[in-house]
């Protein structure tokens, strides 16, 4: 029986202090016009990389994937590693070359600029390369000596498209990978996330500083001057998670429900870095809502085409907006979320409504990996259904 797609939508309410997290070339907070009014923006590419990073941080460095020019420079070192560390045992001038034949059934060319980087970004696990290394099967020394013709002629019989089609790390399974240069190495994105807009209009300030010559004792004078711009501002952050699609890039049921729930915790505490050090503006969420669909994934930020205008903070009456948008979604088109789970903070009627109560946010993740679970183990009519002790609605 064909089980339908399941969609974990995350809809993310935040406020952030003064901050840049995310600007233009001109150094400017990104924005964007919405609604007649001027909005904050961070790209969807700076939430990725965020999350990403955060995700990153939950499992073991050799299970985690990589976006670099570098993978010539990668196998290269694999290559060269003593055998007893899963190298291969080469000098540096035969890695380099056995290195350089294995990759090109992949269509790898040198960079025009830099002989040791490929000429475009490659998304890839690092346990990939140890596969690949693996799959020469103790024969490394043997094809590094071998003729160009002949190597040439070996390597077309090791797996060396597939080696980096299959066994994909979490993170390229999330976010995927588009090679278009060789097609069989691309991964459908299981994840789509959205520009986070704020729910309110905003305008940009500038904050004017100096930097002091601690030698300079002479004078009064600055050793600095200049000016870094920046706004306040309550977001809304949207991803949707195509928990079908991460299973077929996965191939792995317990990874996938595992994936599943890290991806959300990853996204919900995940910040971009930009001026950091300046602004220290890394906070929480006040509110994380999980709607779960099997038709299609519904972006609520149409609740704020209308800006929010609170006089007594921003957070609550866009936590209600949402959840008003949330139901006048519903009701016009019949599409209500199958199951709904949340986690905030807003102490209001029409919240709690439209949300259920609110998790602590491990329960939450507890829930939604049960949910997860349940349906691909088949049980997709039970993961819709309610269940109130999982927080269901």
């Amino acid at each position: 029986m064909n089980q339908p797609h399941l969609f974990v939508e995350v809809h993310i309410l935040q406020s952030l202090p003064p901050s840049n997290v995310n600007r233009d070339d001109s150094g400017t907070p990104k924005q964007a016009q919405f609604g007649g009014a001027r909005r904050a923006r961070v790209s969807s590419q700076a939430w990725k990389r965020a999350t990403r990073t955060e995700y990153a941080r939950q499992v073991p460095e050799a299970d985690r994937a990589t976006r670099t020019k570098r993978i010539a420079t990668l196998l290269t070192e694999r290559l060269a590693r003593s055998t007893d560390k899963g190298g291969a045992g080469l000098d540096p001038e035969q890695a380099d070359r056995l290195a350089t034949a294995l990759l090109e059934p992949l269509g790898i060319a040198k960079s025009a600029k830099k002989d040791d980087q490929s000429a475009y970004l490659l998304f890839f696990g690092k346990k990939q390369l140890d596969d690949l290394v693996a799959a020469l099967d103790g024969r490394a020394a043997e094809l590094a000596a071998l003729p160009d013709d002949e190597l040439k002629a070996e390597v077309k019989q090791i797996p060396v498209v597939q080696t980096l089609s299959t066994g994909h790390p979490a993170e390229v399974a999330l976010f995927g990978r588009m090679v278009a240069d060789l097609p069989a190495l691309n991964v459908d994105a299981s994840v789509q996330v959205a520009h986070a807009l704020s729910t309110h209009a905003v305008h940009t300030e500038f904050d004017y500083f100096t930097a002091v010559d601690d030698e300079n004792t002479e004078d009064h004078g600055a050793g600095m001057i200049g000016t870094v711009e920046f706004n306040s501002s309550t977001l809304y952050r949207y991803a949707v998670l195509g928990v079908h699609q991460l299973r077929d890039n996965l191939s792995d049921t317990a990874e996938t429900r595992d994936t599943a729930v890290r991806f959300v915790e990853a996204f919900a505490r995940s910040m971009p870095t930009g001026h950091q050090n300046s602004f220290a503006h890394r906070t929480l969420p006040h509110l994380v809502l999980l709607t779960v669909r099997t038709d299609q994934p519904v972006n609520l930020v149409s609740a704020y085409e209308k800006p929010v205008a609170g006089t007594t903070g921003l957070a609550e009456e866009s936590a209600v907006q949402l959840a008003e948008e949330l139901t006048k979604v519903g009701e016009t088109w019949g599409n209500k979320p199958l199951r709904t789970l949340a986690t905030y903070t807003a102490e209001k009627d029409k919240v709690t409504d439209a949300f259920g109560p609110s998790l602590s946010f491990p329960a939450l993740l507890d829930a939604l990996g049960a949910l997860v679970g349940d349906w691909l183990d088949g049980g997709a009519a039970a993961a819709a259904g309610d269940c109130a002790e999982a927080g269901a609605r």
